[in-house]
């Protein structure tokens, strides 16, 4: 079978829908072709795993080039795809979709696309996980626990290992990351004061190392949990460049990952990593991960969740009020457990 997917849009998402993907490959059969549609870094979150057969790429601010949204529609078209599943909502998707040509077209019924879809998923209130799960399932899919799952590749890794060697990071499985950003919005950051507490005490208390993870747009935030620690055993990629595929390198070779809710937090998960997740504006319960290794620290406040990039109340008490304490606790619990569980 040719099965074509359109994949979501957010890094966490894309990760979340790997047990979905693994179902859909299994549709498609070992002398069927898989073929995903995404945009250009959905393809490097994806990088080194084996489910997709081909890849096209778009971007809908493209005005020209092979990732013009036209460009990757001639391509879909061009691969004949017998069905079309999609984990995406919007009704742009669900338009390229008919207009490939697939008998099937497979995903909910939002944004106005329900006539577009000749099967239509209700996903009711189901967790993210979840749902992607139901639409690979209402594709043909059978059963797949939701594991989810990611690789890297020998230019992640060398990467990877120019930092360890650039920074003088141990490689005995003593560095623990941080990931303070998010691209969502400065609502769901936890103030960089508490994040260089915590390295610190790490630092000093458990002589590890951390290092802090950054996007481009948060350097400077990396820079500042760096400065305030004060210690040469936290120290960050501020300097480097930070491609997706080195984030997950440096990830995959950590002890623990201590994350707000943003892309990051699913690359541990999927590497297998302890987890400790710090959520303010956003809710647990809708990225329920089904991971025993990650713990979800929020205060609950009557305002939470409230989904804005920025505190609408003006004191964003639901990150700057979950303590440093609390947090660290958190941590070297996570830390103990898995040494336990290890030995």
């Amino acid at each position: 079978m040719r099965l074509a997917v359109f994949l979501p849009n957010w890094i966490g998402d894309v990760v979340m829908a790997t047990p979905a993907l693994r179902a859909l490959r299994r549709v498609a059969g070992e002398n069927g072709q898989l073929i995903g549609v995404m945009r250009p870094y959905v393809a490097e979150v994806l990088a080194g795993t084996p489910w997709l057969d081909e890849e096209i790429l778009y971007s809908p601010d493209a005005k020209k080039g092979d990732l013009r949204q036209s460009a990757a529609l001639a391509r879909l078209r061009a691969a004949r795809p017998d069905r079309i599943v999609l984990f995406t909502n919007s009704l742009r998707t669900g338009w390229m979709a008919y207009r490939a040509g697939a008998r099937e077209r497979v995903g909910t019924a939002r944004s106005l696309r329900r006539w577009l879809m000749t099967t239509k998923v209700d996903t009711g209130g189901a967790a993210t996980i979840d749902s992607y799960l139901k639409i690979a399932y209402a594709g043909g899919g059978s059963l797949e626990p939701p594991r989810m799952e990611l690789a890297t590749t020998g230019e992640d890794e060398a990467a990877a290992d120019a930092v360890w060697r650039v920074l003088g990071l141990p490689v005995n499985n003593r560095v623990v990351v941080i990931n303070s950003g998010g691209a969502f919005g400065a609502a769901k950051h936890w103030p960089a004061e508490h994040f260089a507490a915590v390295a610190r005490r790490l630092a000093h208390e458990e002589n590890l190392h951390v290092l802090v993870n950054c996007g481009p747009a948060e350097r400077d935030i990396a820079r500042a949990i760096v400065r305030q620690a004060a210690d040469r055993r936290v120290v960050s990629l501020a300097d480097f460049d930070v491609p997706l595929g080195l984030t997950k390198a440096c990830i995959r070779r950590s002890r623990l990952l201590l994350t707000t809710d943003s892309g990051p937090r699913f690359f541990g998960i999927a590497f297998g990593k302890p987890v400790v997740s710090l959520f303010g504006p956003t809710s647990p319960e809708h990225t329920v991960t089904h991971y025993e290794l990650e713990q979800t620290l929020t205060l609950n406040l009557d305002c939470q969740p409230c989904m804005e990039r920025t505190c609408p109340l003006g004191h964003h008490a639901c990150m700057r009020d979950l303590s440093v304490d609390h947090v660290y606790r958190q941590v070297i619990s996570s830390l103990r457990q898995t040494a336990t569980s290890a030995a």
